[in-house]
């Protein structure tokens, strides 16, 4: 339906003109197979153009965060039962199909706001980028750790996060794989607005407001004007990415991630 949806990982409901998606997999909403189908459905029914909204928002319910990222331990999971060149060729489809959603909630014709708080990583970070702005509270940390896995992030952040900051930042955050905190993302604008810690949805709904006032194809017209896809790039993500991924060297990183018994083993 185009007012409501209630599914295992994510939720939306129309809200006035403002479609409001609600993350709420536990522990920390990693993006695995049922995310991602979720996030196909979405993707699919905000390119249109005939919705009856004119915003989107994106955010979690869970005290823990925004998204730990990829679902690590069922990616670790489905790969063993493969030999290597069933695991190439599964990886490639599973990031393609990634790069395709994330690719239509960047284009959509809606204007999209991630409303964030504590994790911010990996693909959750990715999926925060596919939005126009991005409205974080306090506690909100941002951090790719894929290097620590012998990968570079595969959901499209990096020429999304180059289309949107300086690259001394991006080399900082992609090579050391540190964390970077709400206040020196919004002083480097990667974050448009800062608030007070549980206040991010709130600030993203009187931003949707505020949208819903101005002319709607003039606001379509100027995002695909200011926001453009950057599809070469991403092409070129997928492929390093994959290059990457066949090493033996990751899947030792991923077996040592999911045999930790840390709570947060993501955490740098």
């Amino acid at each position: 339906m185009i007012d409501s949806f209630k599914g295992q990982t994510l939720s939306w409901e129309l809200q006035g003109s403002t479609l409001e998606v609600a993350l709420h997999h536990p522990p920390c909403n990693e993006i695995g197979s049922v995310t991602l189908d979720e996030l196909d459905r979405l993707s699919r029914l905000v390119e249109s153009a005939d919705l009856p909204a004119r915003a989107l928002i994106i955010y979690s319910s869970l005290a823990s965060g925004f998204s730990a990222g990829a679902d690590l331990r069922e990616l670790f999971t489905r790969i063993q039962a493969l030999d290597r060149a069933e695991r190439a060729r599964g990886v490639r489809t599973f990031i393609e199909r990634i790069h395709e959603v994330f690719d239509r909630l960047d284009a959509c014709p809606l204007v999209t706001i991630a409303a964030v708080h504590g994790v911010v990583f990996g693909g959750g970070f990715e999926l925060a980028l596919t939005c126009d702005m991005i409205v974080a509270d306090r506690t909100a940390r941002f951090c790719f750790p894929e290097l620590r896995l012998g990968l570079i992030p595969g959901f499209g952040g990096i020429p999304r996060l180059k289309r949107d900051i300086g690259n001394s930042l991006i080399r900082d955050i992609l090579l050391t794989g540190r964390s970077v905190n709400s206040s020196k993302a919004a002083a480097v604008g990667l974050v448009s607005q800062l608030v007070a810690p549980g206040e991010a949805l709130r600030v993203a709904r009187t931003v949707a407001n505020q949208v819903g006032k101005v002319d709607a194809p003039a606001t379509r017209a100027a995002k695909t004007f200011i926001k453009p896809v950057p599809r070469e790039e991403l092409h070129r993500e997928i492929e390093i990415f994959c290059d990457l991924f066949n090493r033996p060297e990751v899947e030792a990183a991923l077996r040592k991630f999911v045999e930790s018994t840390d709570v947060q083993p993501y955490l740098p």
